[in-house]
């Protein structure tokens, strides 16, 4: 894989959270994991909402999903085993099933519950040790559920870093102050090496000055994590999961699309820095 940002490195994890619902956690995941693919990079998408959006975003009928990330957390199947390919070449989902909404009482007295999906991924790592290069995963993108639940706290476990949509409204900064709390006790207790990738600003409406103040409270909060990127408040964007599609396939050309392709040109850079590290 020649062109691959990663190369030698590896692969690498990003857990896509913020507890807030809304904001553009799924179609960040989906639309990134897309724009990776288109540049050979070779992504899985981990599902860990138990609504199933980024599996049916990316077309993956309920039907097809016979083994799910429910299955991989309780150990009954291995996440090698979970994953369906979509119709975007170099892109897989392990899809979510509505079971995962009872795995906090599944893995109530569970040993290192934290820690299972950093387990599978572990074990996928290996699994492809014996695969040709241009066979290997070289992301893992997860999109998160709408709380700081068992499941964040899995994915915030497993993964090397965050990347944290923010809303452009006025209750953006509500819970962010307690999102950073949960990422500092994850570093600090699960995973010590976890940084916040960067953090980008979504459902952005220029027209408003709502918008520009928010934009600013979050700049001031997390500085230079902050992508210059705005991801505009867009119809299309809103109407692509429905046709089980990346807003890059359904939409090219429109304002939301090519805000997603400038983002992820921005985030390949940053993971270019980090390659070269």
């Amino acid at each position: 894989m020649a062109g691959s940002i990663t190369g030698q490195h590896g692969l690498r994890v990003i857990a896509v959270a913020n507890q807030k619902g809304g904001v553009g956690k799924t179609t960040t995941a989906i639309n990134l994991g897309t724009a990776l693919a288109a540049v050979d990079e070779r992504v899985l998408i981990v599902d860990l909402d138990s609504q199933g959006n980024a599996s049916t975003g990316l077309g993956i009928d309920e039907k097809m999903r016979t083994i799910s990330t429910f299955d991989v957390l309780v150990k009954t199947a291995t996440l090698g085993q979970s994953y369906i390919n979509t119709s975007i070449p170099n892109l897989s989902v392990a899809p979510a099933t509505r079971d995962l909404a009872g795995l906090e009482s599944e893995l109530n007295n569970a040993p290192n519950r934290a820690y299972r999906l950093r387990d599978a991924i572990v074990g996928l790592r290996a699994s492809q040790e014996n695969q040709p290069l241009d066979e290997r995963f070289t992301y893992v993108l997860i999109d998160c559920p709408p709380s700081l639940n068992i499941l964040t706290i899995n994915a915030m476990a497993a993964a090397d870093s965050i990347l944290v949509p923010v809303q452009c409204e006025f209750f953006a900064l509500e819970g962010i102050t307690q999102l950073k709390e949960t990422i500092d006790f994850v570093k600090g207790s699960l995973n010590p090496a976890l940084e916040i990738l960067g953090v980008v600003l979504t459902m952005h409406d220029p027209r408003t000055k709502l918008a520009e103040e928010v934009a600013n409270e979050v700049r001031a909060f997390f500085g230079e994590k902050v992508y210059s990127t705005l991801i505009p408040r867009n119809v299309r964007v809103a109407e692509a999961p429905s046709f089980g599609k990346p807003i890059l396939l359904y939409d090219y050309k429109c304002a939301g699309s090519q805000a997603y392709i400038k983002l992820a040109i921005e985030i390949i850079e940053r993971e270019r820095l980090l390659g070269a590290a």
